[in-house]
């Protein structure tokens, strides 16, 4: 019965020098016949070229891509091959979810990502979020996904200029070409979230300059509300002249009108606590408020950054090495 069954690789990118990697254990353990299995460990220090690589040596027809710290569900692979029945199905993704022993830190950090005001529809990434639906590429994350090799290879596999944000740019042309992206709220992995303030401070920076620089290079209308967080900075930084110039009582309403959206702001902020209240309890929620303002400000300023980077374009990233293994 295992002959009806398409072979899975299960693609793991890692650093040279990580030794104990939750992936392939998690991914030892997956419920799925031995003979149409395999585990490829891509070790560099550039993810996308690390993936291409695996992707080109890989002997599965869908490659599993997981992060070396994703602890995937035994029963993922079985779920996740009756979405690909259907022949327009490319990809198929879920969340990534915190798991419970995580330090309080990490728990109020997952609080935050899956929060509708801090990361908008992509929060699918990070809890599971309504029933299996036709989706798009912001609410799957590579931590977690299962695609069509070929589909892939077709493309050209990922753009390594662009890191993160190489699968969001994939799977915009794979639906360009009438490709569908499956979102599957029970097809999780667990994954803890950063483990400093200061390292979650740089991830939000990094997502708001990989986005930008996604844009630059597949510009889409897909992209519109992530431009919000730089304009509310550019706004935050406009405030103050506004405010000196609402000292002319002529201009006094003009400066109270200007106003109106950070108070707005401020409202949606105490909303979202309460929202998350019956989830994450009073504390975490009230931790995770100024964390959601954060998580503005910092990708704001990533993607301004990521607006005027310079890109080294994908395919001239050979002096990159990567070692494979297989497990």
């Amino acid at each position: 019965m295992s002959d009806n069954l398409p072979s899975v690789t299960v693609l793991i990118p890692t650093r040279p020098d990580l030794a104990d990697i939750k992936a392939v254990a998690a991914a030892r353990r997956l419920d799925y016949p031995a003979d149409k299995l395999e585990i490829l460990v891509s070790r560099g220090k550039q993810p996308s070229v690390q993936r291409n690589a695996g992707l080109k040596a890989a002997r599965g027809e869908l490659i599993y891509f997981l992060d070396d710290d994703s602890v995937a569900d035994p029963a993922n692979l079985r779920r996740a091959i009756s979405h690909f029945a259907d022949a327009k199905v490319k990809m198929v993704g879920g969340p990534n979810v915190c798991p419970p022993d995580a330090p309080e830190l990490e728990q109020v950090f997952a609080l935050v990502l899956a929060s509708w005001l801090a990361f908008g529809p992509s929060r699918a990434r990070y809890t599971t979020v309504g029933a299996v639906r036709e989706t798009g590429e912001k609410e799957l994350i590579l931590c977690n996904l299962i695609a069509r090799r070929d589909a892939m290879l077709e493309l050209g596999g990922f753009n390594e200029a662009l890191y993160p944000n190489e699968e969001n740019a994939l799977m915009d042309e794979l639906q360009k070409r009438g490709g569908k992206l499956i979102y599957d709220p029970e097809f999780v992995v667990q994954r803890r979230p950063r483990p400093t303030l200061k390292a979650f401070a740089k991830m939000l920076m990094n997502y708001g300059r990989g986005r930008a620089e996604q844009f630059r290079v597949h510009p889409t209308f897909g992209s519109a509300l992530n431009f919000v967080p730089p304009l509310f900075l550019v706004y935050l930084l406009t405030l103050p002249m506004v405010s000196a110039i609402t000292f002319v009582p002529s201009a006094t309403w003009q400066g109270d009108l200007y106003h109106l959206p950070l108070l707005l702001y401020g409202v949606a902020v105490w909303l979202q606590v309460i929202v998350l209240i019956p989830r994450g309890g009073l504390r975490r929620s009230l931790c995770a408020a100024p964390l959601m303002v954060l998580s503005h400000l910092l990708y704001g300023i990533g993607f301004w950054r990521g607006l005027f980077t310079q890109l080294k374009p994908s395919g001239q990233r050979r002096d990159v090495p990567v070692e494979l293994e297989r497990i």
